[in-house]
């Protein structure tokens, strides 16, 4: 029996609580972290963060730089972190991040910060504040002076235009002279010249003379506006360009409208390829005013508008080949030579043989011939017609060939007998002269004058 202090005996039956269920979690050990929440670069980490503190310390000592001594130190600095920059080997962050196939769809990767770029960009924006914390120098106001002189030089100026520029020039020099108690005078581009001369032998410092060499700057800056504003030729509008040259003064009482149009014809008149050419130039968006000067060049035929209206030809403009056909000029071939085989274009085309024809350029001789086989008759009979105005014998045989062809249209055998008539060689006028009974009224005209030239 017991005597009450004892336990139950199925309470020691009971099997001992289980330890693992009810003892607390442990936290994991720091070292066992994911790899995800830790630096994959622990190394390259410090020296960046060493190195952006540097970069921090760069920037507070250039807030405080006062002369140009300081500036230098600081260039140098900053080369000296670049250099460590360079040093540092950085692995570029792209090594470190995982293969697509190895994420899952909804997985984001953290971009890792480029440590390399990062410093670069911060060393960048402290060289570039260095720079414009220097000067301004004496070498600005010299540059500042040759700007101004290369605009008065390489610019036309209207005689307002000359007279604002010496102008500005002249207050120029003489405010220069004031600022550095200097004996300088005039007012043309030999004045700035001596003024830079001045401002050299000065020898003004960044830091002692700054003063002195803003006030120069400022004073070169004022040069700049009063050329700017001066007058030059191209301001002018195009009638008043025009005027200017003299382009109206063949102009009478009596004048058709537009007077351009009166004037490109009193020049034709007077050969005179400049005033059109002129015409042409400060009218170029006029399509009607471009037609009646081309057509000027076509009249007048003078090898002075050869430069002129080869570019035109370059457009494939057809009053332009026609034009440099009129020369007569040999310059003039290489202007229309290329079109000849223009078959896709055939009034170029034609326009093309005849203007090679005209110049007697015989060196393309054959490149005409072949179009006697052309498709569309009126090119066989502008070939036909290019071989008669150069006068090349080697033509006789392929024209007397399209003469002698029954089934030739008449058009096409009537300029091959005008083109026999036209080299005019006993041998070329008497294959001509054999289609004198021919049934074609046109091809036995051309023939018979062929038969008379022989007699």
């Amino acid at each position: 029996m017991s005597d009450g202090d004892d336990e139950p005996a199925d309470a020691a039956d009971e099997p001992a609580p289980d330890e693992s269920e009810s003892a607390p979690a442990e936290e994991p050990d720091a070292d066992e972290l994911s790899a995800e929440d830790e630096e994959p670069r622990p190394a390259e980490r410090e020296r960046y963060e060493a190195l952006l503190d540097r970069l921090a310390e760069a920037e507070d000592a250039l807030e405080a730089a006062e002369t140009e001594a300081d500036l230098d130190d600081m260039e140098a600095t900053l080369e000296g972190i670049e250099a460590d920059i360079e040093a540092a080997d950085f692995t570029d962050p792209e090594e470190f991040q995982p293969d697509e196939e190895e994420l899952d769809e909804d997985e984001d990767v953290e971009e890792l910060l480029d440590f390399e770029e990062e410093l670069t960009n911060e060393l960048q924006d402290l060289q570039d504040e260095l720079e414009e914390q220097r000067g301004p120098y004496a070498a600005d106001v010299v540059n500042e002076i040759e700007t101004a002189t290369s605009t008065v030089e390489s610019t036309r100026w209207t005689e307002t235009g000359d007279e604002q520029v010496a102008d500005a020039i002249g207050t120029f020099v003489a405010d220069v002279a004031s600022e550095l108690d200097a004996d300088l005078g005039g007012d043309d581009v030999a004045a700035l010249d001596a003024t830079i001369q001045a401002v050299e032998d000065a020898a003004l410092d960044a830091d002692e003379d700054e003063g002195t060499i803003a006030a120069l700057l400022d004073l070169a800056d004022d040069l700049q506006s009063g050329i700017d504003d001066s007058q030059a030729f191209a301001d002018l509008s195009s009638r008043a360009k025009l005027q200017y040259e003299g382009f109206y003064d063949v102009l009478g009482k009596h004048k058709d409208y537009p007077p351009e149009w009166s004037a490109i014809k009193e020049w034709t008149k007077r050969d005179n390829v400049e005033m059109v050419a002129l015409c042409m130039e400060h009218f170029g968006d006029s399509e009607y005013m471009q037609n009646h000067c081309l057509e000027a060049f076509v009249r007048m035929g003078n090898p002075e508008a050869i430069e002129v209206l080869k570019e035109k030809a370059q457009r494939r403009n057809l009053t332009a080949v026609e034009a440099l056909g009129k020369t007569g000029h040999p310059d003039a071939v290489e202007g229309v030579a290329d079109y000849i085989d223009s078959d896709s274009n055939p009034e170029l085309q034609k326009t093309a043989l005849r203007a090679v024809g005209e110049l007697g350029a015989t060196e393309h001789t054959e490149d005409v011939a072949q179009w006697l086989v052309a498709e569309r008759e009126d090119v066989r009979s502008a070939a036909a017609r290019a071989l008669g105005l150069l006068g090349d014998t080697r033509a006789i045989d392929p024209l007397g060939d399209v003469l002698a062809d029954d089934a030739e249209s008449e058009g096409v055998r009537a300029s091959a007998a005008w083109a026999l008539y036209q080299i005019g060689t006993a041998r070329a006028l008497e294959t001509a002269a054999e289609q004198t009974g021919t049934r074609s009224f046109l091809v036995q005209s051309e023939a018979e004058k062929a038969a008379a030239a022989l007699d």
